[in-house]
């Protein structure tokens, strides 16, 4: 016989083979129940998915009349009558597929609306399966419309396809609308592990959890990959390892990885480049090698902020130590670093005409820049670094001339070249809310400024100490960050407290009243009174203070 893919041989041919689309399976199995089926569903979804195979169970579950051929619409269609049998083979009359991307044009669709119309020949519904639907012309969608909104009782419409915002508003809201999901990890690992026992192969639980990896939640690309490894396994003696999977996919091993990016760390670019080459002439795409860096990246940055991400099933144990030895290293900056330079790096990678090349580039880019402080610990190292010592009694530029007669001179007591210790630097007296405000525009602090005019209302004011009402809109530790820098600034301690006591108006409502008496004043003025009765309708809006 001839040999039948994974992906045909395994198709659901029943809800309860349908894996990852519980909230869709429950739906239409409540809807069947209660009789309450809509005329027209849309599928939609990433490609191998299962739209086409969901569309497919639907026609059984809504053409099955049972083994003895007297029963109604089921969610668990039986199988063995005629109609479960021929909507199985693709060869029922009643269940017309068509793929819109051959089918484009209004011609198609009113061929479609034609038939409509006329009963169906042996099942209980005509179902129209749609394929690709967003292939379709403005034109074609147009014709749909109304038959699509009033269709006869005795057809149903089902469309699919992956691109649902290419589909005018004006379908999607005739349509019963199902988002069908990426399937997990997990669950395609443990579907790509059932498919090897039925098949007799042995696999390695990482190889599949691999596959699963590099499929992106596509149950038909997995199961493209397992035959492909399947077949790559009659040189393992028929067992699917881990390392013939890497190859085949061109995918980088993680611990190469995590090798390669603590090489990096270190400023070793020679080793870096070597081992970049290794794991290219080993069969990994560079693409891929950036992309798995990325994620043991992001793998490092979950560690060090939630390290319970370490509980996680589909990590292996090495990946744990190491990635729990690298989140310890570093600090947060220098990962958000990496993870910038390794973004931006895909899109260089994808576009060089010499991918290794490339990634060769950004290796060294990112070894180099792994040696330099990050942006804080600059400001804290040039704040800490004593100033440059003077240069005492410089040597002289030229020569003295000399004497013709040696001359007697008093000996010169020699001057020791002493840099006396800084003076201390006197505090900065504030002695007014308004001037601890106006410091924040000395310093060049503009949020800062804003949010003391705008959201916070002053409770007390005394020397080193401010009691503040604040808005809720501002950050947490944002009395902190005020006294950090009063501190700074006036080389005194300050103590800034968030009260919960009605504060006086802010200092923008302070000066809103103020304008606004101005105004008044400026109004009452006898030459101003006289001037705004000569032109009714003027209105004074604003004073000149010089």
């Amino acid at each position: 016989m001839e040999y039948r893919v994974l992906a045909r041989k395994y198709r659901p041919a029943t809800f309860d083979h349908l894996i990852g689309q519980e909230v869709l399976v429950q739906t239409i199995s409540n809807a069947i129940k209660t009789g309450r089926i809509a005329h027209a569903f849309l599928l939609t979804g990433i490609r191998g998915v299962g739209k086409t195979t969901t569309a497919r169970i639907i026609a059984r579950a809504l053409n099955c009349v049972g083994p003895d051929g007297n029963g109604g619409a089921t969610i668990s269609p039986c199988g063995v009558c005629s109609n479960c049998t021929m909507i199985l083979e693709g060869r029922h009359m009643d269940v017309l597929e068509m793929d819109a991307a051959s089918h484009t044009g209004v011609d198609d669709v009113r061929e479609l609306i034609d038939s409509v119309r006329y009963l169906p020949t042996s099942a209980r519904y005509k179902i129209y399966i749609i394929d690709e639907v967003h292939m379709l012309s403005n034109s074609a969608f147009n014709a749909l419309l109304k038959t699509l909104e009033e269709p006869p009782p005795h057809v149903k419409f089902i469309f699919a396809t992956t691109e649902a915002r290419k589909i005018p508003v004006t379908i999607l809201s005739r349509c019963q609308r199902f988002d069908l999901k990426r399937v997990s990890q997990e669950a395609l690992a443990a579907h790509l592990a059932n498919i090897s026992r039925q098949e007799s192969i042995e696999a390695e639980d990482e190889a599949l959890t691999l596959i699963a990896v590099a499929a992106e939640g596509s149950v038909r690309d997995s199961l493209s990959l397992l035959d492909q490894a399947i077949a790559r396994s009659t040189q393992e003696n028929g067992k699917i390892t881990t390392a013939a999977v890497r190859q085949m996919i061109g995918a980088a091993d993680n611990t190469a990885t995590f090798r390669l990016l603590e090489t990096l760390f270190q400023g070793n670019v020679a080793d870096a480049l070597v081992e970049v080459r290794k794991q290219y002439e080993g069969g990994s795409d560079p693409l891929m090698m950036v992309q798995d860096a990325l994620q043991v990246t992001h793998l490092v940055t979950r560690v060090k902020v939630a390290p319970q991400a370490l509980n996680d099933v589909t990590i292996s144990e090495h990946e744990r130590t190491a990635a729990k030895q690298m989140a310890e290293k570093l600090s947060m900056p220098v990962i958000t670093r990496l993870w910038q330079m390794l973004l931006k790096g895909i899109t260089e990678v994808r576009m060089a005409p010499t991918p290794l090349a490339a990634l060769e580039m950004l290796m060294v880019r990112i070894a180099y820049a792994a040696q330099l402080p990050t942006p804080a610990d600059a400001i804290r190292l040039a704040q800490e670094s004593p100033p440059a010592r003077p240069i005492v009694n410089p040597a002289p530029t030229a020569k003295e001339p000399v004497a013709s007669a040696p001359v007697a001179r008093e000996p010169v007591a020699k001057e020791e070249s002493v840099v006396s210790a800084p003076a201390p630097v006197a505090p900065v007296q504030v002695d007014s809310f308004e001037a601890a405000v106006a410091l924040f525009v000395q310093n060049r602090e503009p949020l800062k400024h804003t949010q003391l005019v705008h959201e916070v209302r002053l409770v007390s004011f005394a020397q080193g100490a401010i009691e503040l009402q604040l808005n809720n809109s501002l950050p947490r530790d944002f009395t902190v960050q005020i006294a950090n820098a009063l501190t700074k600034w006036t080389n005194q301690p300050w103590k800034v407290i968030a009260s919960q006591e009605q504060g006086n108006p802010s200092l923008h409502e302070v000066e809103i009243a103020r304008k606004e008496k101005q105004l008044q004043n400026a109004s009452a003025h006898p030459l101003v009174s006289s001037v705004l009765e000569q032109f009714p309708g003027a209105k004074l809006t604003g004073v000149n203070n010089s």
